[in-house]
């Protein structure tokens, strides 16, 4: 068995040298109908966001600087919901209904009569501070658990099925649902092994096919809707590791 550094070479190697996509669509990862676990909880103070939500440059060693829609280069670190139904509204443009949500605040519904004024004061402004955090956002990591298919040595690769084009993953708060979706998840599902190597992979990850993902996606659309929206975006690279943390691979996806 040769050793594990030789082994990650040999993958990334694969991964990165070959843009053949497979014709067979993956299902998403068990759970709900998404792709990866996004939060679902009540809504989320605005001032909770404010570290999550404000962008930073975007970009990889490997490729440089991440454009996003519109030429944005901010990017966001794993977004709960709130944060993305605030993005939501920047990208396509939108308004956000800031009033309607103070008036909804639990902390203004239940402030007492003399205190409501001064508490939806200091509310609108944090909603107002979120909106302001997301301007310019063209990017975002995200972390996402995902299962990796059996070795397919017909086609010399394994399925990254949480990147699958029919993955989606909802961020629901305010109201709104805001669902994410893979562009080039075709492309991106793919990850391609020399079939000498594909035991050491299986090898590595151990009982099940359960692996996470440290994703980086360039947001590339909106798409409005009833109640929310969608947000496409594409797969520029990832990294997989084991359940325990163990790096498996860092893959890179060609961008068209």
């Amino acid at each position: 068995m040769r050793s594990l550094t030789i082994v990650i070479a040999a993958l990334l190697a694969a991964a990165c040298g070959d843009s053949q996509t497979s014709d067979s669509a993956a299902m998403p990862v068990a759970g709900a109908a998404s792709a990866a676990s996004a939060p679902n909880a009540e809504s989320t103070p605005p001032s909770a966001m404010q570290a999550a939500a404000t962008p930073a440059a975007a970009g990889t060693a490997e490729t440089g600087p991440v454009q996003g829609l519109g030429g944005r280069t901010g990017e966001l670190i794993n977004p709960d919901n709130s944060t993305m139904v605030f993005l939501y509204y920047d990208l396509a443009g939108l308004t956000p209904p800031i009033d309607n949500w103070v008036e909804q605040d639990n902390r203004v519904q239940f402030a007492q009569p003399l205190d409501k004024a001064e508490r939806r004061k200091a509310v609108r402004a944090e909603y107002e501070s979120a909106a302001a955090a997301v301007r310019g956002v063209g990017a975002i990591r995200l972390s996402m658990n995902a299962n990796l298919s059996e070795y397919d040595p017909s086609y010399g690769e394994f399925s990254v099925r949480a990147l699958a084009p029919s993955s989606v993953i909802t961020f629901n708060d305010l109201g709104q649902k805001v669902e994410l979706r893979f562009a080039n998840g075709r492309q991106a599902q793919v990850w391609r092994v020399p079939q000498a190597d594909a035991q050491a992979v299986r090898d590595k990850i151990g009982y099940g096919p359960g692996v996470s993902l440290d994703t980086l996606l360039r947001i590339t659309g909106v798409q409005p809707g009833p109640g929310g929206g969608t947000i496409t975006t594409e797969v520029v690279e990832y990294q997989m590791q084991t359940q325990s943390g163990l790096t498996i691979a860092r893959v890179q996806i060609a961008q068209r």
